[in-house]
């Protein structure tokens, strides 16, 4: 029977380039340390059920194996193979699910049923797709400590672990191994992220592919959309620098199509004004990827730091000049502006939903504790998190190790993963955002083999 196991992936944020990708010009997300994570517990034989347990947002429901609609899903004409590209869902398979899923959370509120509905979906179509009728039984119990519908990534993450978890399971996947070669790592980050993408399908219906390309190889993307029917042409960019960042959800809700629209009339009433405001991102944007993409750059020198920095301070007030700020997301940066620990700018569609701000060497641990304070008081939700770090990532088995992993260690307990808060997930289990909290055993596509230069 295979040992319990767990996969991981992170969140993402637009570092720059917001509202004007939608208009062909070139954005930049990369991923930050705040994570999901999935821990997949194989049943005995005797068990033909699977159970999807999310108790984040109070899902669990569990499904017999032998119920779900195989029938169709294998036939060859339906049937796909890993390797396989899946640009668009079959709507067939989509409509053989929807028994499955019409007893999702009967009691719940509207709302409710449909974050279970996306996240069922999202699962039992990558199950009966990849998946076969023999399939053993299982347990997935799903954790994130990603603030979810706040623009950063969680669905994408989600999808992710589920992606890679799966393939695992079908012993499809190679590695991570610390001298594995780039080439056949990139080669497992690319068939996890081609089946995220699938299950981000069945949650958005028709995604960039951003957030999950994010959440698969971690660091960062530098992605440009020329034409809105087709997916953005997306370009890794794997000497993002590991920066420390402080995140703030304002907790004020927001509506991507909303604040596009606000853009969208502007642009119609003032088009002379607004466009060079457009083309003034898209050179903040270029500007960023050039400095990181140029020989010799260096993450760690304050220079380059403050340049980046600059860029999205910049990058902010021409947001904010085409009206999708909003007075939250000002107050933050006036919070953050007023002890001069960095640069601070909304990320995603704005109009609410959450602010970064890339942390200079000034921020002393004193400093930040003051300003948790501060914007706690406000009603603001503060995360001290990490800019481009690695992707997915695994821990087989789910065991923790004090010291080598020869030594043995933990088998990781499910009621404990289940019970702990967010923090608690991972600090006790999780990659960890800082070092001390790092957990042995955990292992990552995103960096092994030898250096790559970005394309």
């Amino acid at each position: 029977m295979m040992p319990a196991f767990m996969t991981s992936a992170p969140g993402k944020v637009i570092v720059y380039g917001e509202h004007a990708v939608v208009y062909g010009k070139p954005a930049m997300a990369a991923a930050i340390s705040l994570r999901s994570y999935l821990l997949v517990t194989t049943l005995s034989k005797s068990h033909r059920t699977i159970t999807l347990r999310f108790p984040d947002v109070d899902l669990e429901h569990t499904w017999n194996i032998d119920d779900l609609p195989w029938s169709i899903f294998s036939q060859p004409s339906k049937k796909k193979h890993y390797y396989e590209l899946v640009d668009r869902l079959d709507p067939e398979l989509v409509e053989a699910m929807q028994p499955q899923l019409s007893t999702l959370s009967p009691s719940g509120t509207v709302e409710d049923r449909k974050v279970h509905q996306h996240a069922a979906s999202a699962f039992l179509y990558l199950f009966l797709s990849l998946g076969s009728q023999d399939f053993p039984g299982c347990v997935y119990t799903l954790r994130s400590t990603i603030p979810i519908g706040a623009g950063l990534g969680s669905s994408a993450s989600i999808c992710v672990c589920l992606s890679s978890a799966i393939l695992l399971q079908l012993r499809i996947l190679s590695g991570p191994y610390p001298d594995q070669p780039r080439e056949e790592a990139e080669l497992q980050i690319e068939r996890i992220n081609r089946w995220a993408f699938v299950g981000e399908m069945c949650i958005h219906g028709n995604p960039s592919g951003v957030d999950n390309t994010v959440a698969s190889g971690g660091k960062a993307v530098f992605f440009k959309r020329g034409d809105q029917n087709r997916p953005p042409t997306v370009t890794p960019l794997r000497n993002f620098p590991e920066l420390p960042l402080l995140l703030v959800n304002t907790r004020q809700s927001r509506s991507t199509s909303t604040e596009v629209a606000k853009v969208a009339a502007m642009k119609r009433a003032y088009p002379a004004v607004t466009e060079p405001i457009l083309e003034a991102i898209s050179k903040i944007t270029e500007s960023a990827h050039e400095l990181i993409s140029s020989p010799g750059f260096d993450g760690n020198d304050g220079g380059s730091v403050k340049t980046l920095g600059d860029l999205m301070k910049i990058n902010h007030g021409l947001l904010a000049a085409l009206g999708v700020s909003h007075p939250k997301l000002e107050r933050i940066r006036d919070i953050v502006d007023s002890v001069g620990v960095g640069w601070t700018k909304l990320t995603g569609a704005g109009g609410g939903g959450c602010a970064i701000t890339l942390l200079s060497s000034k921020a002393s641990p004193s400093i930040l504790k003051s300003l948790e304070e501060q914007l706690c008081d406000e009603g603001f939700e503060k995360y001290e998190t990490k800019l481009g770090g690695d992707g997915v990532g695994v821990l087989w088995p789910a065991v923790l190790h004090e010291g080598s992993e020869d030594e043995g260690g933990a088998v990781i307990n499910e009621a404990q993963f289940v019970g702990a808060d967010a923090r608690g997930v991972e600090r006790a289990f999780g990659v960890g955002i800082s070092a001390d909290e790092k957990q042995d055993g955990w292992k990552f596509w995103s960096n092994v083999g030898g250096p790559q230069v970005n394309s």
